[in-house]
């Protein structure tokens, strides 16, 4: 079955006490024996609840995985799979990395015998260098956060040996644009608070996998750690899945044209977008992912308080934490979403005090572009320019058409 088709209907199956078409929300904890170990499939909502559980089935289908299992939090997901290692062992993770995912490996995995380094995963041989004998797995994040630096999963999952593993957050991309376990990956991680949900009302992650081993482990933490996702929140994820497709084509639509509007004012010294042609791993996009989803990051010229005001002035695009809503977010990574990563280190990243991570929505392009055109001049003063480039934007690109920077060949479902 193609993408759409899978969205909606796997493990959709109507209720076979009712025959309701969607599957219910099942608010219980526990469930009735008729003996001692005989039942229904279901014993503890803790470790398995029938809307959970189809929401489980759903996900796997998008991702094309034989497991999924979903949890409270996408760091709680991550946390699991970091669960899958023993102290002692060591994990090379992408540099540039969402702040929640830095706190997690350098103020509590530390405390607990599991060492980390930190690597620009664009840069082979830097990877290489940074192995240990030590090494057990390769944290990948892709595009990065918020630097949307593009790291090749296939060449990383040739990196590994025997006993490694290559976890890839796919995040940004979904499994709509991209798919880590085809390319080598052994587990796929999500935030499903941001793109898969899509409407900024529920908190919620997933790791996917075609190792029964790994799953079998991965469950075990689940039912173990206690990171269990609700059935009304696998409720509100399933419901937001369903449209994944129709969201992401609109999200990119627009990402592109918001991305060219900027390329071309003077007032800004560097748009971050893996669709750009000069972005340094535009090719390598176009290869590996079937378009390049809706998040934007931006470095303005002019000192760190006009990021600040852009980031105030906005009205469509609103100042708040997260990202994959149908509504447009704009964030300031130094003061918000990375802010427990050192200043220093921040700065190495390219993280800076001027950067704005725009989470691109499904509204109106045009009128995305005028909401930043009137913030971004309202501050042009800051700016130490005379001059900008962006007197016609035009209209946006059809998005009924596959734009012409995708991959050839790359499925469209």
């Amino acid at each position: 079955m193609d993408f759409a088709t899978r969205a909606i209907h796997a493990g959709q199956d109507a209720d076979p006490a009712t025959g309701a078409t969607i599957v219910p929300i099942y608010a219980t904890s526990t469930y009735t024996q008729n003996a001692v170990g005989e039942h229904k499939g279901y014993d503890y909502s803790r470790v398995a609840n029938p809307t959970r559980n189809a929401l489980e089935v759903q996900l796997a289908a998008l991702e094309e995985a034989k497991h999924c299992v979903a949890f409270a939090s996408g760091l709680g997901a991550e946390n699991a799979i970091t669960g899958l290692l023993n102290a002692g062992d060591h994990v090379v993770v992408s540099d540039d990395t969402y702040g929640g995912t830095y706190r997690l490996f350098t103020r509590v995995l530390e405390r607990f015998g599991l060492a980390s380094t930190f690597v620009d995963m664009t840069d082979l041989a830097a990877v290489r260098a940074a192995v240990r004998p030590s090494t057990k797995m390769f944290w990948i994040e892709t595009p990065t956060n918020p630097m949307m630096r593009v790291i090749d999963i296939a060449a990383m999952a040739a990196l590994k040996t025997s006993g490694q593993l290559v976890v890839v957050d796919n995040t940004f991309c979904t499994p709509y644009f991209q798919s880590p376990l085809a390319l080598g990956a052994d587990v796929v991680v999500h935030s499903a608070t941001k793109y898969i949900g899509g409407h900024s009302d529920v908190i919620g992650g997933a790791a996917m996998t075609n190792d029964d081993a790994l799953a079998e482990n991965l469950r075990f933490l689940q039912k173990t750690l206690g990171a269990n996702l609700s059935p009304f929140d696998a409720f509100l994820i399933s419901r937001g899945a369903k449209t994944l497709q129709v969201r992401m084509r609109e999200h990119e639509h627009n990402a592109m044209s918001i991305a060219h509007f900027l390329a071309e004012r003077e007032d800004v010294a560097q748009v971050y977008y893996p669709g750009l042609p000069d972005h340094p791993q535009h090719e390598l996009a176009r290869r590996q992912m079937r378009g390049f989803s809706g998040i934007i990051s931006v470095t303005l010229r002019g000192p760190e308080s006009r990021a600040l005001e852009v980031a105030k002035r906005t009205k469509l695009f609103s100042l708040a934490e997260s990202l994959g809503g149908v509504e447009s977010l704009i964030n300031h990574p130094a003061r918000m979403t990375h802010g427990s990563i050192p200043k220093e280190e921040r700065d190495r990243r390219g993280i800076t005090d001027g950067l704005l991570r725009l989470s691109v929505g499904i509204e109106s392009a045009h009128d995305l572009i005028a909401d930043l055109r009137q913030a971004l001049d309202g501050t042009i003063d800051l700016a130490g320019v005379n001059t900008r480039r962006d007197t016609d934007v035009g209209d946006p690109p059809d998005p009924d058409r596959v734009p012409e920077t995708q991959s050839e060949g790359a499925p469209t479902y």
